[in-house]
């Protein structure tokens, strides 16, 4: 299966633990387009070729799985899974996230609905984290 991994990557904890996802899914035999793997560096990286890049990952995958950590998600990733969404791909969302929604609402409606699976992994690891994540593709895409 091909996968678009979404998720924030400005902090060194996020690009590990984006490095560590791709890595579990890797394993298990899917190919991961990860943002942060593809996007041209700066000096060299623009607005518009970050933009092309991950609009083209998206157009790649056949599903793309992101990660909505934070009391309110990260935007680029949000924008990835509605446009995803609109090109009728499906969507995974995960949180590890230990606060609960009910503490600060649920994060977007629109994500949360209109995914096709929504993941609570709260407490896990990384390769339990990759276990429940290619299940949910396998209930998803057989």
């Amino acid at each position: 299966m091909k996968i678009y991994l979404a998720g924030p990557l400005f902090t060194r904890a996020e690009l590990d633990f984006n490095n560590e996802i791709a890595w579990q899914l890797r394993l298990r035999h899917h190919e991961v387009f990860l943002p942060q793997e593809h996007e041209q560096k700066p000096p060299d990286a623009t607005a518009r070729s970050i933009f092309n890049c991950d609009r083209g990952g998206v157009m790649w995958a056949d599903i793309v799985v992101a990660n909505m950590d934070g009391s309110d998600p990260d935007s680029g990733t949000c924008w990835e899974c509605g446009f995803a969404n609109a090109k009728n791909k499906p969507v995974i969302l995960y949180r590890t996230d230990i606060r609960r929604e009910e503490d600060f609402g649920p994060f977007n409606l629109m994500l949360h609905q209109s995914a096709d699976a929504s993941l609570d992994c709260r407490g896990m690891g990384t390769a339990r984290i990759g276990v429940e994540l290619c299940n949910a593709i396998t209930r998803i895409m057989p």
